[in-house]
């Protein structure tokens, strides 16, 4: 049975309460949407593996925007493809309870930034995940930058610490 629930968040402290009243969510089990770059073989490889991962051994379902459409539906799209490409991806992000977003890399990727973003402000918990040892943040204690730290209610290091941490919600 599904129940409301009030998720706490850091943010939504200082904003106030008329924020504050917007961020109440449905728990059961959730709808995740796995944000990160995902235009070369090696990340939708690594995309591929933790979807399933996720969808195996936590019963939540995924979904992925590389999934949402296809080369083709981008191509026949012309010009109204980059229009098209965000909205299906917006929609696709604002009817999940969850982000999973890979914030590896020198800077997190511009499209994944967006969708941390995006889902901070629809008061949608964002998990970040980041595998890259290399600490990238501009003040201390962040691993990545201050804005995106701050918009993930945890930053964890690893899938098996991802996935165990799933498992809670």
């Amino acid at each position: 049975m599904r129940t409301q629930h009030w998720q706490p968040r850091r943010a939504r402290e200082s904003i106030g309460l008329v924020f504050a009243a917007a961020c109440w969510h449905t728990v059961g089990m959730a709808t995740i949407y796995l944000a990160g770059p995902l235009f070369c073989g090696p990340r939708q490889a690594w995309h591929r593996a933790v979807k399933a991962r996720i969808e195996t051994e936590t019963g939540h379902a995924v979904i992925w925007p590389f999934e949402l459409f296809t080369q083709e539906a981008i191509e026949a799209w012309g010009q109204d493809a980059p229009r098209q490409v965000m909205t299906h991806c917006r929609d696709a992000l604002a009817a999940c309870s969850l982000v999973v977003a890979l914030l590896d890399g020198t800077q997190v990727d511009d499209g994944t930034a967006w969708e941390i973003g995006f889902a901070h402000a629809r008061c949608i918990t964002v998990l970040g995940v980041r595998t890259d040892s290399r600490n990238v943040g501009d003040v201390p204690g962040a691993v990545v930058n201050s804005m995106i730290h701050a918009s993930c209610e945890t930053i964890v290091r690893g899938v098996d610490d991802l996935v165990a941490l799933l498992r809670k919600y």
